[in-house]
């Protein structure tokens, strides 16, 4: 009996069915996840550098735009860094992984605050390349407006451009403090 109903009536009901479905899997989709990798050479050594921006609440001491990072459990795991701009905005950061020996953290942000993203994690690490410092800092991301048809200012590409001037102008500052003599 359940053959014949399967080659009766159930089988183009199935048919029918999945013909409903297929086209839903083509209509539009949301946003795709962003990422950003930016690096930076840095004539000092690698302790050094990681000196200046280990510590998990230091990103006021080196990142332009910042004019607050208070970490409200300093370089512990599930800290929380509340970020003050000085334009005004503010974002707020979650340490998700700290490794002094191997210099490099990660946080998170689930809300992008003030830039036009959401979901965003990024690693900053530093290596030793001689007595040069290769830091690297990168991100993955989605766009501040989660539905189609975003605003420009909340795109994916308002999206990469934010990150990108922020990690570009950091490391580029970064560089000219650590070098300074």
């Amino acid at each position: 009996m359940p053959m014949k109903l399967l080659g009766g009536w159930l089988a183009p009901l199935a048919a029918i069915t999945m013909l409903g479905v297929v086209p839903l899997t083509g209509e539009g989709h949301g946003p795709t996840r962003q990422k950003v990798v930016e690096k930076i050479t840095i004539d000092a050594p690698a302790a050094a550098v990681w000196a200046r921006i280990k510590n998990f609440d230091a990103l006021k001491d080196w990142l332009p735009p910042v004019a607050e990072s208070p970490a409200s459990q300093g370089n512990a795991v599930g800290s929380v860094r509340s970020l003050k701009l000085k334009g005004g905005g503010e974002l707020t950061e979650t340490l998700e992984g700290y490794d002094d020996a191997a210099m490099k953290y990660s946080y998170r942000a689930k809300d992008g605050g003030a830039l036009p993203v959401t979901n965003y994690t990024s690693t900053i690490t530093v290596t030793a390349s001689g007595n040069q410092s290769i830091v690297e800092w990168r991100g993955a991301f989605y766009r501040g407006y989660p539905q189609n048809d975003p605003p420009p200012d909340r795109n994916d590409e308002a999206a990469l451009k934010a990150i990108t001037g922020v990690y570009q102008s950091g490391l580029a500052n970064l560089k000219k403090l650590a070098e300074a003599k």
